[in-house]
This record gives C-alpha cells, structure tokens and sequence, in this order.
C-alpha cells in the first residue's frame, strides 16, 4: 500500500476518534512509512530536523506516543526503535521478526500464537494488557545472500 494511502487511512481513523492528525505527527507517520525496518527516536528526530529544524527530542516523543496511542505503531522493546504497522485499523498483538543482519522487520499476526501465549498467561494468573513477541533471526534475503556467498567460496564445490 503506498504512503499517501496509509496516511489517508490514518487521518481517517484519527477523525473517527476525535484525534488531531497534526503536520508534525504525519511527517513523523510519513518517516516510518518509508522504512521497513526499526528506527529510533533520535534517527527520526535527524530526519525530521531536514524540514523542521526547531524539533526537539521531545517533539519526537510525543509524535511517537501519539502514533502508538492510536495503533499506528510498534514499540520494537529489545531495540526501542518504532515500526510503521500497516494493519492499524484494529487493535491486535504483534509478532516481528527482526533481522539481525539488514534490520528489516515482517509482523506477523498469528491467532494461534496470540490464544496459546493469553491460555498460558491465564493459567498463571497473570492478566497480559499489551502483547508484542519479538523474534531475531536472519530474513529470507539475508540468508540467500549468505547461502550464495557461502556457495562461492566453500571448497567443497571444485
């Protein structure tokens, strides 16, 4: 789905609830949009200075915990870097894999997953108010670049 489309769903979720879509918190949208990987606070707030040279970290902070508010986007805990969801017109439970080698991140969304981790939560006794289960590996592309590399040079192959 493109930027503008995103932003356009976004806007429109934000008047359903009431919500100032302000030009600062869609610039701060439109920089996650045009990534597929984590990215921190401080990267976006470098980002945003190219076209508002008075932001400050605490401009980003608040954007941020207004785009998370509304479920636009995940926190990445292990990393504390934000990721654009493009499934935000619900509220669910994110599952990322998170590439240790290029940084890009998939979200998942696995029912199954969701049920048995809330089923074993609740046999503890424990009541889960926000569910984000991170995994780290190496993606599909990462991998065929090191399986080819690994290819060329293995000696096994003369």
């Amino acid at each position: 789905m493109s930027v503008e489309s995103l932003v356009e769903r976004a806007k429109q979720i934000c008047d359903q609830n009431g919500a100032r879509f302000t030009s600062i918190r869609e610039k701060v949208f439109r920089l996650l949009a045009n990534t597929q990987s984590g990215v921190g606070a401080y990267e976006l707030l470098e980002q945003l200075k190219q076209t508002e040279p008075a932001a400050k970290p605490a401009t980003i902070y608040r954007a941020l915990e207004f785009l998370t508010e509304q479920g636009f986007i995940h926190k990445i805990e292990s990393s504390n870097a934000f990721l654009l969801c493009h499934h935000f017109e619900h509220q669910h439970p994110a599952q990322l894999l998170i590439c240790t080698q290029c940084g890009h991140v998939e979200e998942l969304h696995s029912a199954v997953l969701f049920k048995e981790f809330s089923a074993l939560a609740i046999a503890k006794g424990f009541q889960i108010q926000q569910q984000t289960i991170e995994a780290r590996g190496i993606c599909r592309r990462c991998s065929g670049v090191a399986t080819a590399e690994s290819h060329s040079n293995c000696q096994h192959h003369d």
